[in-house]
């Protein structure tokens, strides 16, 4: 069993520096990949006016600048660089807390403990940053007809009320829970595996490569359900069209026999470079606030 005097392994570090390693991470990661996330919100909200971007990411990327310039791409980052710090905060202090527990530090390999864990720590963390998500996606969207921030938070709950800022969560959750449980697990499996097992000296490039992976694989598997939440929190924004249920499965057979295959899987391509090199910065961040607050 991993002893907990060993200030590299990081056990015993207390809730706060776990906090903080991952509000530096998650602002840290969401901020510098934000224009990444634009396109895969535009790309995702396609039967709208102006979201016809089916072109390769690099084009698109492209086609928005000259449209609309460098701030086309940053609409709506504010929301996301406030609740950043917080949701993740308490996803990673959660989940560090969660594996001590469920036994995912001991030196038997645990993959089903610290994917569990990672479950566990995206619920608190969803319910923090989803309605900050509704504001971003709207911000994002072209022509969005809000002004800003605060514009859309104050029309979007006079218009709708405070549920439209809750609505996708329910289904935010059952993408999270898969994607936190694949991201953690292959993230700590790729780590003992390029490394040998030896998860006490652990590198950079070892941290680095290992996030990638675990994001890119994560994000894969679960775009289509990314596909939902994006329809149901932009919805009725820039047209009247509205879907009648909150229903992930009926959305999902919405989808399909609408759009077919190509439906469920918009946006995978800026999806996966959104959240690989994201992952890759967000944990590397996490691994280095760690190291710093410990050694505090």
């Amino acid at each position: 069993v991993r002893t907990h005097t060993n200030s590299m392994s990081y056990d015993g570090m207390s809730f706060p520096g776990f906090a903080l390693s991952g509000a530096l991470a998650g602002t840290a990661e969401h901020v510098v990949m934000y224009p990444v996330d634009t396109l895969k919100t535009r790309m995702q909200a396609l039967g709208q006016p102006g979201q016809n971007l089916q072109l390769p990411v690099l084009r698109a990327f492209r086609s928005v600048l000259r449209m609309e310039g460098i701030a086309g791409l940053y609409r709506g980052v504010p929301a996301v660089a406030l609740s950043a710090g917080p949701a993740h905060a308490v996803y990673f202090a959660t989940y560090e807390l969660a594996k001590e527990f469920l036994g995912g530090n001991v030196d038997k390999y645990a993959p089903g403990a610290i994917g569990f864990a990672g479950a566990i720590a995206t619920i608190g963390s969803d319910a923090i940053f989803t309605p900050a998500d509704v504001v971003k996606q709207r911000l994002q969207l072209a022509h969005s007809p809000y002004k800003g921030v605060f514009d859309c938070v104050i029309r979007t709950f006079r218009e709708e009320g405070i549920r439209a800022f809750f609505r996708s969560l329910p289904t935010t959750l059952v993408m999270n829970v898969p994607f936190t449980a694949v991201h953690f697990s292959v993230y700590e499996s790729a780590k003992r595996f390029m490394n040998n097992g030896d998860v006490e000296n652990e590198g950079f490039s070892t941290q680095l490569a290992a996030g990638g992976l675990s994001g890119a694989s994560a994000a894969a598997v679960t775009t289509p359900l990314d596909v939902v939440k994006t329809r149901l929190q932009t919805q009725g924004v820039l047209n009247s069209q509205k879907y009648n249920t909150v229903s992930i499965l009926a959305m999902l057979r919405k989808l399909y026999a609408e759009e077919g295959f190509a439906g469920l899987t918009r946006g995978i391509r800026p999806r996966i470079l959104f959240h690989a090199p994201s992952a890759a910065i967000c944990w590397t961040t996490y691994e280095t606030g760690k190291i710093f607050f410990c050694a505090g």
